[in-house]
């Protein structure tokens, strides 16, 4: 199984090249889902209205099994698919990485499009910086009161992250814990009579 994926860490915007008269600008940020994906485009349609062109590649999901390339009316292929050749050859999955062109007047054929493109792109990733994320799972736990001890003492050795946490007589946890680790905490759990526990995602 895999438990982790390579992304950027912040987005990097505005990294300028220029070709005879025309101006492009990319752009690079870390996404979780397609309302992100869907976000950052608004975005950038709203800071670039007057742009000839927004051509864009994105990768989700953990081996980038979801993925789009977008020509936005450049001759098909000379766009899209060279930038997203730049997040194949990093490696990178949950990233929208997009090229916003102003036209100059000269038109640049085919082959020049496909090199600044796929400059800009690779431009805009050098400024980026990757990191490697670690998948995890959310996991909400019931218990009584008297075995919080034991409750606390489970999710520090398996380093859990406590996001919410309701004492009371029947006292419940929301915790988010590595999916590597997942397994094994839930074996933990369940050995301790009284507490009930769900996968929330």
């Amino acid at each position: 199984m895999i438990y982790e994926y390579q992304t950027i860490k912040a987005p990097v915007e505005g990294i300028l090249l220029k070709e005879k008269g025309s101006k492009f600008l990319g752009y690079a940020y870390p996404i979780k889902d397609e309302d992100e994906l869907k976000e950052c485009l608004e975005k950038i349609k709203e800071e670039h209205p007057k742009a000839t062109h927004h051509c864009y590649a994105y990768r989700l999901g953990l081996k980038g099994e979801m993925y789009r390339a977008n020509d936005d009316g450049e001759p098909s292929g000379s766009a899209g698919l060279p930038i997203y050749n730049q997040l194949i050859s990093k490696d990178l999955t949950n990233v929208l990485l997009l090229v916003v062109r102003y036209y100059g007047g000269v038109k640049l054929g085919v082959g020049n499009l496909v090199r600044v493109y796929k400059e800009t792109a690779k431009s805009t990733l050098e400024e980026a910086e990757f990191v490697v994320k670690e998948l995890e799972s959310k996991i909400k736990i019931n218990f009584p009161f008297s075995l919080q001890n034991i409750v606390f003492a489970i999710l520090n050795k398996y380093d859990a992250k406590i996001l919410d946490f309701k004492a009371q007589t029947q006292c419940e946890i929301s915790a988010v814990i590595k999916t590597s680790q997942k397994e094994n905490f839930l074996e933990a759990l369940s050995e301790i009579h009284q507490v009930v526990y769900s996968v929330v995602e």
